[in-house]
C-alpha cells in the first residue's frame, strides 16, 4: 500500500434537516481518500478504553498535516490481536476494498483508516462521546426506541443475548445445538425474521445488509413500547414452528431474464431427483413487489414456460450452480482440494468455501470440476491412500479406518462424523474429516456379504453385541432340539418292545377267555377234540 500522513483538504459531517425537524441524517462530506493506510508515526495512542472478543479500544491522537496547517483530531483506534504474518497482505487488501465502500456512507462511523502499532492492526475510526450501552442506561426500561435501532438484539431487549452463561454453554448453544436466543414477543414480522437470520450458524443464511436496513426502515412506525417477553418457553415454540421464516440464501442471488435456471435441490440432499424444472431459461419476471415474486422458466418439450417461485430455482452458470460440490484442479496441501461453491458470478467468477483458508477462495469457473456430493447421514470411510489425513481419524482394533456417519457440514465442507458403531462409555465417538480423503460407503459398493455384514455393524455399536446374542440363544435352541431329537427314537423303540409284550400277553389271555368259553358251550368229548386235555369239565 501506499502511504501518506495526510489528507489534501479537511474532512467533516454535518446533520442535514429533512421535512420533518425531529428527523436529522448524517451526511459526510470531504475529498476522495486513495488510500486507508495511515502512517503509524502520526497516531499516538494515550489510554484503553475498552475491551472485546477481537481485541482492545484506544483513544488515541491522529496528526493530519496540511500546507497551511497541522490538525489533531482524537479518534478511537481498535487494536486487533496479533494475526498471522501472511494473512496481513489478505486483511490489508480486503480492508482497502470495504473502506473505498464506506466512503460517504450515512449511519455508518467515519474511518479513518488503517494503521499497525507494536506489530498488530489499528483501526482508526470517528471517537464518539458516550456508548450505546450509556444512552440505553438513560432510557426507560434499559432499551432503545426501535425506530433508533439498527444489524442489534442488545438495543431492543436491554439485554445481552446469553446474558449469564460461561463460554462453554455458550458454545454448547450456539455451536453443537444450533440454537438462537429468544426475541422479544410481538415484534414486527420483518424485523424478527432479520433478527432470526443474523443468528443464523451458516453465515450464508444470514440476511444481506441492505435486508436488515429495509426491515427497520419499513418497521419505524411500530410501537417498541409494548414489546414484552411473555411465556419464553411459548415464545420459543411458536418462533420454531412458525411457517413464514425466510431462507435468506434463496434471495441474495437476483435472476434476470435470460438466465439459466433449474429446481433448487432439497438441503442435504445428495442422490438424483426427479426436479420439475431440470434445466430451463427465465423468460420472464413478474415484479410486484414481493420478495419472493413470480419466475416464468421455459423448459424444453414443453410448449408454455412454467410460473414458478423465485425461491424455487436457482441458477445455473457454465454447468455451476451455488451450493455445488466442486474440486479445484491445482493441487495445495495448505487447503483442501473438495469444497462448496458459495457463488458464481454471470461473468464466470467463483467463491469456494476450503477447508485451510479464513476466507472463500476466489478464482474462475475454469479452475473447477465437479466432485462427488456429501450430505448429512451418509457413511464415509478415510480412502485407503491416505496414510497421515489433515485430521485424526478413528480406527478399529486391527488398525484398519472405522466407518461413520456424516452428522454436520459446515460452509468450508468440513465434514462433522460421528462413530455410533465404535462404543465410548455411552457417548458417539466423533472427529472432522477433509472431504477429499473419504469416500462414501454404502451396502450397493459394499462386496460380499461379509462386507455388508460389517456395514451393519457401523450403524450402531449394539449390533455386534445383539447378533452375539441371537446367536447364542440360537445355538441353545438348536442343542435342545437335536438333544431331544436323538432321545426321541430310543424312547419310541423301548415303548415298541413293551407295547409288543403287553399285546402278547393281552392275546394270550383273550385266547385262554376264548377257549373256556367256547368250551363251556360244547360236550366234553367234542371239547377235548377242539382244544384238548387242558380244557377242564365245567359243572
Amino acid at each position: 500500500m501506499a502511504s501518506s500522513d495526510s489528507n489534501p483538504t479537511d474532512a467533516f459531517e454535518y446533520m442535514l434537516l429533512e421535512k420533518d425537524p425531529d428527523l436529522y441524517r448524517t451526511v459526510f462530506s470531504g475529498p476522495s481518500q486513495t488510500s486507508p493506510w495511515i502512517n503509524p508515526s502520526v497516531l499516538k495512542l494515550k489510554h484503553r478504553i475498552g475491551r472485546g472478543p477481537f481485541g482492545d479500544v484506544w483513544i488515541a491522537t491522529h496528526h493530519q498535516r496540511t500546507e497551511d496547517f497541522d490538525q489533531y483530531h482524537e479518534v478511537a483506534v481498535k487494536m486487533l490481536h496479533p494475526i498471522k504474518e501472511d494473512q496481513l497482505q489478505i486483511f490489508s487488501a480486503r480492508f482497502h476494498e470495504i473502506f473505498s465502500k464506506c466512503q460517504g456512507l450515512g449511519n455508518v462511523c467515519f474511518l479513518h483508516g488503517i494503521s499497525t502499532q507494536n506489530g498488530r492492526i489499528c483501526i482508526a475510526m470517528k471517537f464518539y462521546e458516550g456508548s450505546i450501552g450509556n444512552k440505553m442506561a438513560r432510557l426507560k426500561g434499559g432499551k432503545l426506541p426501535l425506530s433508533e435501532v439498527l444489524s442489534v438484539l442488545e438495543m431492543l431487549t436491554g439485554i445481552q443475548p446469553w446474558r449469564g452463561k460461561s463460554a462453554d454453554e455458550i458454545y454448547q448453544l450456539v455451536v453443537l445445538k444450533k440454537e438462537k436466543p429468544i426475541f422479544p414477543c410481538s415484534l414486527p414480522p420483518d424485523i424478527e425474521n432479520v433478527l432470526s437470520g443474523c443468528f443464523e450458524y451458516d453465515f450464508r443464511n444470514r440476511p444481506l445488509m441492505k435486508d436488515i436496513l429495509h426491515a427497520f426502515e419499513s418497521a419505524k412506525g411500530a410501537d417498541h413500547d409494548n414489546i414484552g417477553w411473555g411465556n419464553s418457553e411459548n415464545a420459543m415454540v411458536d418462533r420454531i414452528t412458525m411457517p413464514n421464516r425466510i431462507n435468506w440464501l434463496h434471495f441474495k442471488d437476483k435472476l434476470q431474464v435470460g438466465d439459466k435456471v433449474r429446481s433448487r435441490k432439497l438441503k442435504n440432499s445428495c442422490g438424483p431427483e426427479t426436479m420439475e424444472i431440470p434445466d430451463g431459461t427465465i423468460v420472464g419476471i413478474e415484479d410486484d413487489g414481493e420478495r419472493d415474486a413470480y419466475v416464468l422458466v421455459r423448459v424444453h418439450a414443453l410448449h408454455n414456460p412454467l410460473k414458478v417461485r423465485f425461491s424455487t430455482v436457482e441458477r445455473v452458470t457454465y454447468g455451476f450452480a451455488a451450493g455445488d460440490w466442486v474440486r479445484l484442479r491445482e493441487e495445495d496441501k495448505k487447503r483442501s482440494q473438495v469444497g462448496i461453491l458459495h457463488s458464481i458470478d454471470r461473468d464466470g467468477a467463483v467463491a469456494v468455501g476450503l477447508i485451510g483458508v479464513d476466507t472463500p477462495w476466489k478464482g474462475n469457473y475454469s479452475d473447477l470440476q465437479m466432485a462427488e456430493a456429501y450430505c448429512v447421514g451418509q457413511f464415509v470411510r478415510l480412502k485407503a491412500s491416505i496414510s497421515s489425513p489433515r485430521f485424526e481419524w478413528q480406527r478399529k482394533r486391527g488398525g484398519l479406518a472405522s466407518t461413520g456417519r456424516i452428522s454436520q457440514i459446515h460452509p468450508n465442507g468440513l465434514l462433522v462424523v460421528k462413530f455410533p458403531g465404535k462404543f465410548n462409555l455411552g457417548e458417539v465417538c466423533s472427529c472432522l474429516a477433509d472431504p477429499s480423503e473419504v469416500e462414501v460407503v454404502s451396502f450397493d459398493k459394499c462386496e460380499g456379504i461379509v462386507k455388508k455384514y460389517e456395514h451393519l455393524e457401523d450403524f450402531h455399536w449394539a449390533v455386534r453385541p445383539l447378533f452375539v446374542a441371537i446367536g447364542f440363544l440360537t445355538a441353545i435352541k438348536l442343542g435342545v432340539f437335536v438333544g431331544k431329537s436323538i432321545s426321541r427314537p430310543r424312547s419310541r423303540k423301548v415303548a415298541s418292545i413293551s407295547d409288543q409284550s403287553g399285546d402278547y400277553q393281552q392275546q394270550h389271555q383273550q385266547q385262554v377267555v376264548q377257549q373256556s368259553a367256547n368250551a363251556a358251550w360244547l360236550p366234553p368229548p367234542v371239547a377235548n377234540m377242539f382244544f384238548g386235555d387242558s380244557v377242564g369239565t365245567s359243572g
